[in-house]
């Protein structure tokens, strides 16, 4: 008798979320925010939808708090790139973020208009050490 498991159904390839919780993202350095609501409810909503992955830091401390959405591999294969989004301190903003996420994410979903308010480019250093 063989002790091997059966094949499970593997799940579709999905966005990847990145939440830097380092330095000053996630700390009282940037004060009037629940951080640790914020990282629940990225996870909740986007658990079923998302990996979503809390990160030491991003060294983009300038923009805290930082989120990152990656396209998954069908968003890529459509032109979606990672996009990164600073300054989220706001329930609205992490709403929003879940809302696009949901749809699709990056190369599936346009983002709701407002993100582009919290978009920024990190320089190529900071940018390859989380991409890739």
């Amino acid at each position: 008798m063989s002790r091997r498991k059966a094949p499970t159904a593997q799940a579709a390839p999905r966005c990847t979320v990145t939440v830097c919780r380092g330095c000053c993202c996630g700390t009282a350095k940037i004060p009037g925010v629940d951080h640790t609501a914020q990282l629940a409810t990225l996870k909740a909503d986007l658990g079923p939808v998302a990996q979503v992955r809390a990160v030491n830091c991003l060294d983009a401390c300038e923009q805290a708090n930082v989120i990152v959405v990656q396209p998954s591999p069908a968003g890529r294969a459509e032109g979606g790139r990672p996009v990164w989004l600073g300054l989220v301190n706001d329930p609205d903003a992490t709403a929003d973020i879940v809302e696009w996420v949901r749809a699709g994410g990056p190369g599936i979903a346009e983002p709701p208009d407002i993100l582009e308010l919290y978009e920024f480019s990190p320089s190529r250093r900071i940018r390859r050490a989380v991409e890739d």
